[in-house]
């Protein structure tokens, strides 16, 4: 059996945690081995988050430069930051909605978003074999909440099949026994909002 070798990354409070843990867990689900470990900065809210996840035969659950099959970003520098893990022609799905990082606040910066989404694009067919940027704005203003941007990502990432053997369906499942009742049906609208 192969390994798939997932890095999720954003800031904290976009949720990339619980992204990492319901794709463990729908993978474990379906028997299937899985290590996983995370490295979060210093604020709670606004330092950097990684996920690591290897879904497969791994006796390790850290991913080597060059390694990642898929990176999942929430955030669109996190994802230009996190690029080093991605193996050539690897896949990227990120958001485009850029969250201005504390330091950056404090020092008066001007970063867009749009800057980092741009420079995805120019590597994209080469370095970067599929690139999906997911507008997540559009999506909150949608799905009326801000609060389910991660599963849209992951949603993203499993109905274009980049799970490994891990499906939405999986996906759904894991939601259901991880997450509170009351946030299942915006939980399940996000799963399926994004077009690959």
């Amino acid at each position: 059996m192969s390994t798939t070798n997932i890095i999720l990354c954003g800031v904290g409070g976009q949720g990339t945690v619980l992204a990492s843990k319901l794709t463990a867990a729908a993978s474990m689900a379906k028997g299937l081995n899985v290590r996983s470990a995370e490295t979060i900065g210093m604020a709670q809210r606004g330092g950097s988050v990684l996920s690591y996840l290897r879904i497969g035969e791994c006796a390790s659950p850290l991913i080597n430069s060059g390694c990642a099959d898929l990176i999942i970003g929430f955030e669109p520098a996190e994802t230009v930051r996190a690029l080093s893990y991605l193996k050539e022609g690897g896949i990227v799905i990120t958001s485009d909605r850029a969250m201005m990082p504390v330091t950056a606040a404090l020092k008066g910066s001007d970063y867009e978003g749009s800057k980092m989404t741009d420079y995805l694009k120019s590597l994209e067919g080469g370095r970067i074999g599929k690139l999906v940027i997911v507008n997540t704005d559009d999506a909150m203003r949608d799905l009326g909440s801000p609060k389910a941007m991660n599963m849209v990502l992951l949603g993203a990432a499993a109905r274009g099949g980049f799970l490994g053997e891990v499906t939405i369906d999986d996906i759904r499942q894991a939601l259901v026994k991880k997450v509170k009742p009351q946030f299942h049906e915006l939980n399940f609208k996000a799963l399926e909002y994004a077009s690959v």
